[in-house]
């Protein structure tokens, strides 16, 4: 932000670096995945408010377990229609799709879990049985 409070409109690779606590090698190779598309003045990148905007969804998405194929598809489909009711929409049935992926794996750990605790029960008796047979 400038002194006037006024929203910055364009931003450096070391900006947006800094900003999101991410190497400058992340940000180019999101630009080389084709999701960030950043002006170029010589050399120097010139990333836009539409550029930061994708990178913090980039990241988030990330967070949430989305590959950056479904980014990218994401992004097109609202580049496509601005609107954004099919970009909701498969947003959507991403959401449902890592959602049910995620109860999954916490069955999975669940069930984990149970044979580990019965694993501990076992060892543990078994060190009682010694601890008896000894004495």
């Amino acid at each position: 932000m400038s002194a006037t409070n006024t929203p910055q409109t364009t931003y450096s690779i070391s900006d947006l670096s800094k900003e999101f606590d991410i190497t400058t090698r992340s940000i180019r190779f999101y630009e080389d995945q084709g999701l960030l598309k950043p002006k170029r003045r010589g050399q120097t990148r010139i990333y836009s408010l539409k550029d930061r905007v994708r990178l913090k969804l980039i990241l988030r998405g990330k967070r949430l377990g989305f590959s950056l194929a479904e980014t990218r598809r994401l992004f097109e489909l609202y580049d496509a229609d601005k609107s954004s009711t099919a970009q909701l929409n498969t947003m959507l049935a991403l959401v449902e799709e890592k959602k049910s992926a995620l109860q999954q794996q916490m069955d999975d750990i669940k069930v984990v879990l149970m044979e580990l605790n019965s694993a501990e029960q076992q060892c543990r008796l078994a060190l009682e049985d010694n601890k008896t047979a000894k004495a």
